[in-house]
């Protein structure tokens, strides 16, 4: 698979693929057919063509036995009958000597022809007779001693024995020595389908029905993935598009078995997340109310208390409690945000961040969004508000820069604080972990906006800088 994907650029749609592998399959079984027909072809072309040639031969041989028995005196007589009456296969001429023509190249075919009456003339006239065989092209052809064309004559003469319009088909030229300075001149044409020895065996027209019958197959299977991919694209596009409203319309279950079996299983799942954070927020809900009155009924006894050593170490551990309380139901209430998607205006978005930073000067920012996202408003805000916040906290200034493209929009948050020690960059995202102790806040800020980009399919990562302080990248896809 590595190797195909490195010859071969692959779609990333289903469509592109599957007219991909449709198009190898056709032209793989289109190329073993062809392959397999063409050997059959052949065979069957060579023996019939061998039969044919065999066949021509014999009727060469007798024409030249033929003429060996009349007296010379009858000879001329009998070839002004031929020309005007026909009866023969052949142009029949006798020359004085053998006429000089352009022969044409051999191929595979001409060879043939040309070995088989070779040899059978040899068979049935004597390996001592003179004689020549070869192909001549029709606009070529010469006849007579005079070595006049074929055209130049009257088309009567060769009407009987040389139909050459409109294929013009290659001459096969026999000449015959049969007496002192008398030589036979026998021309013909090879019988359908074997005619053309210079056709291939796969003809232009077969072709053009290979790639006709591609093209349509191909238009079919596309029209075909892509009826069955509509659903799947609006799946997708509900999923992108994520809505936990419990009155917001569900999506449409269509298509085929399978995909209809998974616009039902994403229903129900998106039934059961509805469900399941609803029953999460009633609980943490009820978990504060119910702490709240115990903590603060413990805190006045507390302060009943005559040890005053005592009194402090139940105050410090009642105010670790209710840190701890306060911190779950922060960080359920920021990562549980029950919006819908709508387009942002990131620009707009950032600079309602940053414009309370703007008079001292501790906020720059750089760069701009080129076009609005669609995401949740308010995760978002909170987001890069806890990445703005940490790098004042920690950093004392943040510079903000903003990198957009088609592919992705990427935020990096720059601060001028000590930075954080490698081994700890990721520990950093966990719950309640603070770098710096004394610091006011629980712990939340850098995990809640990790946890909101990932609800929006993107990523926070941290780099420390060369020149000390730690950048933090918010990056966020596009192609959702």
């Amino acid at each position: 698979m590595l190797v195909f994907r490195r010859w071969l650029p692959v779609p990333r749609s289903m469509l592109g693929r599957m007219l991909l592998l449709t198009l190898l399959a056709v032209l793989l079984a289109q190329g073993l057919s062809s392959l397999i027909w063409v050997s059959q072809f052949r065979a069957t072309q060579m023996e019939g063509l061998q039969g044919s040639a065999r066949s021509m031969a014999h009727s060469i041989a007798a024409s030249v036995s033929y003429f060996r028995s009349l007296p010379l005196g009858f000879r001329p007589m009998v070839l002004e009958q031929l020309r005007s009456m026909g009866g023969s296969r052949f142009f029949v001429s006798l020359n004085n000597r053998p006429l000089s023509m352009q022969v044409l190249p051999v191929t595979e075919r001409s060879d043939v022809v040309l070995n088989t009456i070779t040899q059978v003339l040899k068979e049935r006239l004597g390996n001592d007779l003179e004689f020549s065989v070869q192909f001549v092209r029709p606009d070529d052809l010469r006849v007579f001693n005079g070595a006049l064309k074929l055209d130049e004559l009257p088309k009567s003469w060769a009407n009987y024995s040389l139909t050459l319009e409109p294929l013009n088909p290659p001459v096969l030229v026999t000449q015959i020595r049969i007496g002192p300075e008398e030589w036979l001149y026998l021309a013909s044409l090879l019988p359908e389908p074997y005619s053309n020895i210079d056709r291939g065996e796969v003809t232009e027209h077969q072709v053009l029905f290979i790639a006709l019958t591609s093209c349509f197959l191909l238009l079919f299977i596309g029209l075909l993935v892509r009826w069955q991919t509509q659903p799947l694209k609006r799946l997708a596009q509900a999923a992108r598009e994520w809505s936990l409203d419990p009155v917001a319309e569900p999506v449409a279950e269509e298509g085929g078995r399978e995909v209809m079996d998974v616009g039902k299983a994403f229903n129900s799942m998106r039934q059961r997340i509805s469900r399941y954070l609803s029953e999460r927020s009633q609980l943490f809900s009820a978990i504060s109310h119910d702490l709240r009155t115990p903590i603060t009924r413990l805190r006045l006894r507390a302060e009943l208390l005559d040890d005053e050593q005592l009194r402090g170490k139940f105050n410090r551990d009642l105010d670790e409690l209710e840190l701890l309380v306060k911190g779950a139901l922060q960080c359920v209430k920021d990562t549980d945000i029950h919006e819908n998607i709508e387009q942002i205006n990131l620009n707009h978005l950032l600079h309602g961040l940053i414009e309370p930073y703007l008079a001292d000067g501790r906020v720059t920012l750089e760069g701009q969004a080129q076009a609005s996202y669609p995401g949740k408003a308010l995760a978002l805000r909170r987001c890069i508000g806890n990445l703005l916040d940490n790098a004042l906290k920690y950093g004392n200034r943040a510079h903000l820069r903003v990198a957009d493209s088609s592919d992705a929009f990427v935020l990096h948050v720059d601060d001028e604080g000590p930075g954080v020690p490698e081994r700890q960059l990721e520990q950093i995202f966990e719950p309640h972990f603070r770098l710096a102790g004394h610091q006011q806040g629980y712990g939340l800020g850098l995990g809640i906006a990790r946890s909101l980009a990932h609800s929006h399919g993107g990523e926070v990562t941290l780099q420390n800088l060369r020149d000390g302080g730690l950048r933090v990248t918010l990056w966020l896809p596009r192609w959702r």
